[in-house]
């Protein structure tokens, strides 16, 4: 006997942090196709993965922050409009900028940084919704401005939500690193399925 047809609920594209596509950016899109949607995982550093953040952060630098994002706009290339972007961190430059540039986003997933919409050129589209992710004493994400960022976003936009967790640190869903915060962690995971089973 067949069983019922899978249904794939969402296309995803995920761009990963500033320490590279590492075991734990793999694990968070596993995650989310066992939840029945296709993703996709783009190497923005062609293969490199780094120690530190500031090794991460230091190679990232070195390329340039606007190539980084242009790999990103180039990895959506080929693949449907009607995508969730999902960054962590130095991936959600270039998750923000497709979602609010390139047409047709289904949404946008921001985790432990968000910009000013404003760095895009465009205001944020009406039609896409956005959750965004962070931990209320990282300093990066809460004494950098991403924070302001993203109470300005959700301000503005129609359909935004804010998350904060307790704690200080960057990475923290990432389970493969030292700064991994399990319980925010499944938190995280658990919301951002449930957005995409809404809006994908």
């Amino acid at each position: 006997m067949v069983g019922p047809e899978r249904v794939v609920m969402a296309e995803v594209l995920v761009f990963h942090h500033a320490q590279g596509l590492t075991d734990g950016v793999r694990g968070f899109a596993e995650e989310v196709r066992r939840g029945g949607h296709v993703v996709h995982v783009p190497d923005l550093y062609e293969g490199r993965t780094f120690d530190s953040l500031e090794d991460g952060a230091g190679y990232a630098q070195e390329v340039g922050f606007g190539a980084i994002v242009e790999r990103g706009v180039r990895a959506a290339e080929g693949l449907p409009k009607g995508l969730v972007y999902v960054g962590f961190s130095l991936g959600v430059l270039p998750a923000q900028k497709l979602a609010q540039t390139r047409p047709g986003a289904a949404g946008a997933v921001l985790v432990s940084a968000c910009v000013p919409v404003g760095e895009f050129g465009t205001a944020w589209p009406a039609d896409v919704p956005v959750q965004i992710h962070g931990m209320d004493a990282d300093e990066f994400f809460a004494g950098e401005g991403d924070l302001d960022a993203a109470r300005a976003l959700v301000a503005d936009a129609e359909d935004a939500e804010l998350f904060l967790y307790a704690g200080d640190r960057h990475l923290f869903a990432d389970s493969g690193l030292p700064s991994y915060d399990e319980t925010a962690a499944g938190l995280l995971v658990q919301r951002v399925l449930a957005f995409l089973e809404k809006h994908g």
